[in-house]
């Protein structure tokens, strides 16, 4: 990711990346690479971390520190990690996202369309595909779009992580099932299956470039802006 980012920022006139940090610098990176965010020393504007959660809280207290806004683009965040978020973005502006896809943050309002049109007579399932490096499961993006399919139910669904044995009848859940295989960049499905008709929303991510370059729409939109927790509504909104 972070070579998709330096990849779509050359060729982006308004951006500019000046430094990264990664344990390991990677070969033909023309700018500094720091092994941490302590050794940080480049002056930079926002951060964008398309890394882990285990970099997060030197990264936001870099952030706070310097008072620079930061986007975070990675998953499996923990209820600490939330805690840190929702902290720093008292002091300084977060953009959070569990997808920075156009097209995903589109589906996720859709979603919440269709399960307020199609009631509780529709069973819901969500089905998520990932290539067989990724951590987390079920997927940040899958949990976004159950988050958004559920408020229309006023979040009164429970959800299940796949089924195994004897499970019996289909109760209220949402169910969320993950696939991991080969080199899939990302793709999501909501389904509800009503009696004799099935609505399927689904989207297919075929390069990681997509990701890449909603982060750095979101980089810069988030630029000047004051302390706070944003995401892609706040960008879809000004569009």
């Amino acid at each position: 990711m972070g070579g998709n980012v330096l990849n779509i920022c050359a060729g982006d006139g308004e951006t500019e990346v000046v430094c990264g940090v990664d344990l390991r610098a990677p070969e033909n990176v023309k700018v500094p690479v720091y092994a941490s965010f302590s050794d940080v020393c480049t002056p930079a504007d926002v951060v964008v971390d398309f890394s882990s959660p285990a970099i997060l809280k030197d990264e936001l207290e870099w952030a706070v520190k310097n008072k620079k806004p930061v986007v975070l683009a990675a998953t499996g965040y923990t209820d600490e990690h939330i805690k840190m978020i929702n902290d720093a973005a008292k002091k300084t502006a977060v953009f959070k996202t569990a997808n920075f896809s156009l097209g995903v943050n589109l589906i996720v309002k859709l979603v919440k369309e269709a399960a307020q049109t199609l009631g509780e007579k529709f069973d819901i399932e969500i089905i998520e595909r990932h290539h067989n490096k990724k951590v987390d499961a079920p997927s940040g993006t899958a949990l976004m779009l159950a988050e958004s399919v559920n408020a229309a139910y006023d979040g009164g669904k429970p959800y299940l992580n796949g089924r195994e044995g004897a499970v019996g009848k289909r109760g209220n859940e949402i169910g969320i099932h993950a696939v991991r295989g080969g080199t899939i960049v990302g793709e999501h499905e909501v389904m509800f299956a009503g009696e004799d008709e099935i609505v399927t929303i689904s989207h297919s991510a075929r390069s990681k470039k997509v990701f890449a370059a909603g982060a750095i729409k979101a980089a810069k939109w988030i630029c000047g802006k004051s302390a706070g927790l944003y995401d892609m509504t706040d960008v879809l909104e000004n569009l």
